[in-house]
């Protein structure tokens, strides 16, 4: 007879504990990040900037905490989780703090931009990252669930940053997020412990391959380009939606709550994509979310008020969450544990073109013609490619991988 199967172990009680640490860390930092849309106008208004310099800072911060994401994640392999997150914490602060006190743009871009892409960087990478090993029936479920802070950040912070400033002075709301990132955020990153699974044990190795592995084989490669392809779509939108809809004569209330529809969009798409994901594989879900984001431009384009920009908003959020929470996953499928928060990490440098050149080049094009379409057709353009880069890195992942 052959020897019963055994059932699969069940998931460690402390990996959840790890989850919403995670959860909050993301939440904190890119609720911060992405408050960036209340500060716009104020900004353009008290230093006299266009819209492609303004822009700037907010791709300034993501081409930092992209391109240095890998090194973040090198850092936390090596000397774990904690020590990385806690220290990129306070250097969020530092920024905020610093930001508040800038007499120029310039001083902004570096503070709010430069500082602040630092500290995400030694953040998000080696959070997500430490989620992973965690789990292995519901990765897919962990990876939505941490990431799904991103969302809610996204949702909350930026409103509360925009009461803020209808109630003082920008300043005084920047030194506010200062002081959530110390109470929520330090608090959170003191829990991110590694997996016993993410550990070198004496006389050996962690399975799964290194990060000169895994950067020399064609999947990585079809990755990177999807990162580096899909991003404008991602990005654009949060640096401008805020914009198109006070062009449309929309309330800066409700044209700043378009980045909180994009929110719970992003909440949405992490939750169901990731969850479905598990059931009907991680690899035929990532093309579909990526050809989703593209999809969900053209309304953007074509919209005629602001009902049409909040169902975008929604839309746009849902493909984006999910893309940006099978990442992790998928990265864990296919290149293990050994040197997982240095995969990703690397493979994010690919974002950092999109983050930087996507705003700032609509920030341009609108300063020269008025309109965003071009820009919004052009990541239409982009994202298809992007979804032919999803579909040749995950060919023949029909399930999950292993």
């Amino acid at each position: 007879m052959n020897a019963p199967t055994e059932p699969p172990p069940d998931e460690p009680p402390y990996g959840w504990v790890v989850v919403w640490a995670c959860f909050t860390a993301l939440a904190v930092i890119f609720g911060v990040s992405y408050s960036f849309a209340a500060f716009f106008e104020p900004f353009a208004a008290e230093f006299g900037a266009a819209r492609a310099d303004v822009s700037l800072v907010f791709g300034t911060s993501g081409l930092v905490y992209f391109a240095l994401g890998a090194f973040g994640g090198m850092l936390a392999d090596r000397f774990g989780p904690r020590r990385v997150t806690s220290a990129g914490m306070l250097t969020i602060v530092v920024a905020l703090v610093a930001g508040s006190r800038s007499t120029s743009m310039g001083m902004v871009t570096m503070a709010y931009g430069l500082v602040l892409g630092v500290g995400i960087a030694l953040v998000y990478t080696p959070s997500i990252g430490c989620v992973q090993p965690w789990f292995t029936r519901r990765r897919g479920l962990a990876a939505g669930l941490a990431s799904a802070g991103i969302g809610a950040g996204t949702l909350l912070v930026p409103l509360a940053a925009a009461w803020a400033i209808a109630q003082g002075p920008w300043r005084s709301a920047m030194l506010a997020l200062a002081v959530l990132v110390l109470a929520l955020g330090l608090p959170a990153t003191l829990l991110l412990k590694p997996a016993p699974s993410a550990r070198r044990v004496a006389g050996g190795v962690v399975s799964g391959v290194s990060l000169r592995e895994a950067v020399s084989g064609a999947r990585f490669r079809w990755l990177y380009a999807m990162c580096l392809l899909g991003t404008p779509s991602m990005f654009v939108p949060f640096a401008h939606l805020s914009a198109s809809a006070r062009d449309m004569g929309v309330a800066d209330a409700q044209a700043v709550g378009l980045v909180g529809l994009i929110g719970i969009g992003s909440l949405t798409g992490r939750f169901v994509v990731g969850t479905l994901a598990d059931r009907l594989g991680r690899g035929p879900a990532t093309v579909a979310v990526m050809a989703s984001l593209g999809l969900s431009m053209l309304l953007w384009w074509l919209a005629p008020g602001y009902a049409a920009l909040a169902v975008f908003a929604l839309w746009m959020g849902l493909s984006y969450g999910g893309s940006v929470s099978l990442m992790p996953a998928l990265c864990m499928d296919f290149f293990g544990p050994r040197a997982v928060s240095s995969i990703i990490g690397t493979l994010y440098t690919g974002a950092a073109f999109g983050n930087l050149v996507g705003p700032w080049a609509a920030g341009r094009v609108f300063d020269a013609t008025g309109s965003y379409a071009p820009v919004i057709l052009g990541c239409v353009a982009l994202s298809a490619l992007a979804t032919g880069a999803a579909w040749f890195a995950v060919r023949g992942e029909g399930s999950a991988a292993h």
